[in-house]
């Protein structure tokens, strides 16, 4: 093997590569907010909502879940334009990176809304909560906290999945990065550098959303923590410290 790593026509390219991750983080953020709006929706209904109800979400989650997310993608941007709704493939991408991780989000957001003990929700029932806010403040915030490391993944999973948008003509990374290679005939190079781009931008997820986290659920870990050390404290009654001081005065 005498391949020769020649890394200046691919490293000179280096603005578009920015404008792809640029793009690939900007269909990620989008469709990671609006689908975290339609997980929650979804992740309520399934938990709360009637029974014809709990049946559309349980379908749309396992139809999305079990097709390939290249589908979905296929689905928008060829068939909505056959039905007469012209979409350009950067809204395509968005609406089915929407969909897919709306799916997933809601069935992660049920598991922990099913998490919350019961007798949390009997108990703000009985304090007169209404429905919705039994669910805002006893059963959603809760819910989050419990579930938001795997939501966390979920988002990254997202943005990297997001590389299949290339075959509709988007302009991200990946795309970016078969553009490259097919001008400088240096594939290796062009997708060793996407690589590490890549994971890049995972990490930089990953920590974004967990200094979000820290922020957001800081206060309730802190009074959950409080909680806990005073169940564990040892309280020693006042008799009792009378009595041992009493005993060793004595012995002395």
């Amino acid at each position: 093997m005498n391949y020769q790593f020649e890394w200046t026509p691919v490293l000179s390219q280096l603005d578009r590569f920015a404008e792809g991750a640029a793009m690939t983080l900007a269909l990620s953020f989008g469709s990671i907010l609006l689908g975290t709006v339609i997980g929650t929706a979804g992740a309520i209904a399934a938990a709360f909502g009637g029974p014809w109800l709990q049946r559309a979400t349980r379908a749309y989650v396992e139809a999305i879940r079990n097709t390939p997310f290249l589908i979905q993608l296929f689905i928008i941007f060829f068939g909505l334009p056959t039905v007469g709704l012209q979409i350009d493939a950067v809204t395509a991408a968005v609406i089915a990176m929407t969909v897919n991780l709306g799916a997933y989000s809601t069935e992660i957001i049920r598991a922990g809304l099913q998490a919350v003990h019961r007798s949390q929700l009997e108990a703000a029932a009985a304090l007169g909560m209404t429905r919705w806010q039994l669910i805002r403040h006893v059963a959603l915030v809760p819910a989050f906290e419990k579930v938001y490391p795997a939501l966390t993944s979920q988002f990254t999973l997202m943005m990297l999945t997001s590389s299949v948008v290339s075959t509709i003509s988007v302009e991200e990374l990946t795309a970016v990065a078969s553009q490259v290679d097919s001008q400088t005939f240096r594939t290796f190079e062009s997708y060793i550098l996407v690589m590490f781009i890549y994971i890049g931008l995972a990490l930089l997820l990953r920590a974004m959303f967990g200094l979000i986290g820290n922020l957001v659920f800081k206060r309730r870990r802190v009074v959950a923590r409080a909680r806990k050390l005073a169940r564990t404290a040892r309280v020693v009654p006042v008799a009792q410290t009378d009595l041992t001081a009493a005993v060793a005065g004595s012995a002395k």
